[in-house]
C-alpha cells in the first residue's frame, strides 16, 4: 500500500511540475516564435544579475515568463463592486484545475518496474517485489471518456467567470465562449470516434500499444496514418477549443476587451491565461497519444526494439523508460510548436463565421469521415 502511495505521489508531482514548466516555457516560445516569424528579436529584456557582479543572465529571454508570474503575484487584486464573491473566486480554479486533471489519464511511458530499475538494490527489490506501475496517474479502462468529461468542465469555468463579474462585456464574452466551446467540443469528440472504431477501445494505453504495430512492413500504425482527415479535424477543433487565434473571439483582447475575464486582475487573471497555455500542452499530449503513437517509437516495446527480420535490440529497463518519456515529451513539444505557429499565421474570424464554420463545415465533414470509417471497418471484418 505504501509503495503504491509513494509511486503515485511521485507521478502526480512529476506531471504537475512538467505541466507548469511547459506552460511557463510556452509563454517564451510564443514570444520568440512570433519574433522570428516577424523578423524581430523578441523578448530579451528580463534578466538575472549574478550577486556582486555586473554579469546579467539574459538567456534568450527565458526569464520573461518568471517576470510575468511575479508581476501577476504582486499586482493588486481589484474586484468589481457588485460581483458574486464566492463564484468570482471559484471560477478561475474551475477553469484551471480540470486542465490539470485531464492529464491524469494520459500515459506518458510504459510500465515502470522499480526492482528492474535498480537491479543491484536489495532494499528496493524487497520493498516493491515484482510490482510494476504504468506511467499514468489513473490507469482507467475508460480513459478517453474521462478525458472528455474533465475537458468539458472548462466551459463551466468560463461561464461562471462572466456571470459572477456582473459586467455586460464579461457576460457577452462568457456567452461567446460557451457557444464556441460547445460547438467545437462536439467536432472534437466525433473526430475521435473513428479511432475508437479502428482500435476498438477507449483505453488510452491500449490505443498506444496498438499504434506500436507496423502497417505493410514499413509504416507505423499511428492514428495520423489510419485517420489523417480526423487528425486534421481534431487539430482545428482543438485550436478553437483552446480559444486561440484564429478562434479567440471569447477574448480578442485587442478588440473586445478581455471577454469573460474582463473584471479579473492579478493572479486570478493569471490563472485564466496560464490555463490556456497548459491547455495547449494537454491538447498536444492528447494528439500525441491518439495520432502519433504516444510514448513509443516504431518497432519499440517494453524490452527494447524488435526490427523486421526478427532482429532484436534489448535495452536495460532504465533506458527503455527514459527513451519512452523523452519520446513522448519531444512529440508534445513539436505539436505545441505547431499550434503556436498557427496562432501567428492565420487572421481572426468573425464570430458568425466561427460558429458557421463549426456547424456547417466541420461537423458535416466529421460525420462523413465517421461514416466512411465505419463502412471500411465493417467491410474489413467480413
Amino acid at each position: 500500500m505504501f509503495q503504491d502511495l509513494f509511486i503515485h505521489t511521485l507521478l502526480i508531482s512529476y506531471i504537475i511540475v512538467m505541466l507548469l514548466t511547459f506552460g511557463l516555457l510556452l509563454t517564451w516560445v510564443e514570444r520568440k516564435q512570433a519574433a522570428i516569424m516577424s523578423d524581430r528579436i523578441g523578448a530579451n529584456r528580463a534578466y538575472l544579475r549574478l550577486p556582486f557582479t555586473q554579469i546579467k543572465l539574459i538567456w534568450w529571454g527565458l526569464f520573461h515568463g518568471i517576470a510575468d508570474g511575479l508581476k501577476m503575484l504582486l499586482k493588486e487584486d481589484f474586484k468589481p463592486r457588485a460581483h458574486d464573491p464566492l463564484i468570482y473566486t471559484l471560477a478561475p480554479w474551475v477553469m484551471f484545475v480540470p486542465v490539470l486533471l485531464v492529464f491524469a489519464v494520459i500515459p506518458f511511458g510504459g510500465s515502470l518496474s522499480p526492482a528492474a530499475l535498480f537491479p543491484g538494490s536489495e532494499t528496493v527489490a524487497q520493498w516493491f517485489g515484482d510490482k510494476s506501475y504504468p506511467l499514468q496517474i489513473a490507469a482507467l479502462d475508460a480513459g478517453l471518456l474521462v478525458l472528455f468529461a474533465f475537458g468539458g468542465l472548462t466551459i463551466i469555468g468560463a461561464m461562471l467567470a462572466g456571470w459572477s463579474s456582473n459586467n455586460k462585456f464579461s457576460l457577452l464574452g462568457a456567452v461567446r465562449a460557451g457557444a464556441q466551446m460547445i460547438s467545437y467540443e462536439l467536432v472534437l469528440g466525433l473526430a475521435i470516434v473513428g479511432l475508437i472504431l479502428i482500435y476498438g477501445t477507449v483505453n488510452l494505453v491500449a490505443i498506444v500499444e496498438q499504434q506500436s504495430a507496423i502497417l505493410w512492413g514499413f509504416l507505423p500504425a499511428w492514428g495520423i496514418f489510419l485517420q489523417p482527415f480526423a487528425a486534421l479535424l481534431f487539430l482545428v477543433a482543438a485550436q478553437a477549443e483552446s480559444q486561440r487565434i484564429p478562434f479567440d473571439l471569447p477574448e480578442a483582447e485587442s478588440e473586445l476587451v478581455a471577454g469573460f475575464f474582463t473584471e479579473y486582475s492579478a493572479m486570478k487573471m493569471g490563472l485564466f491565461m496560464f490555463a490556456q497555455f497548459i491547455e495547449i500542452v494537454v491538447i498536444a499530449a492528447i494528439f500525441t497519444t491518439l495520432f502519433l503513437g504516444g510514448y513509443n517509437l516504431p518497432f519499440m516495446s517494453d524490452q527494447g526494439f524488435v526490427f523486421p527480420g526478427g532482429v532484436e535490440w534489448n535495452l536495460p529497463h532504465w533506458a527503455v523508460i527514459l527513451t519512452q518519456i523523452s519520446v513522448f515529451w519531444t512529440k508534445v513539444f513539436l505539436v505545441c510548436g505547431f499550434l503556436v505557429l498557427v496562432r501567428w499565421t492565420l487572421p481572426r474570424l468573425r464570430y458568425d463565421q466561427l460558429i458557421q464554420f463549426a456547424w456547417r463545415i466541420l461537423l458535416p465533414l466529421t460525420l462523413i469521415n465517421l461514416l466512411v470509417t465505419a463502412i471500411v471497418v465493417f467491410a474489413m471484418q467480413y
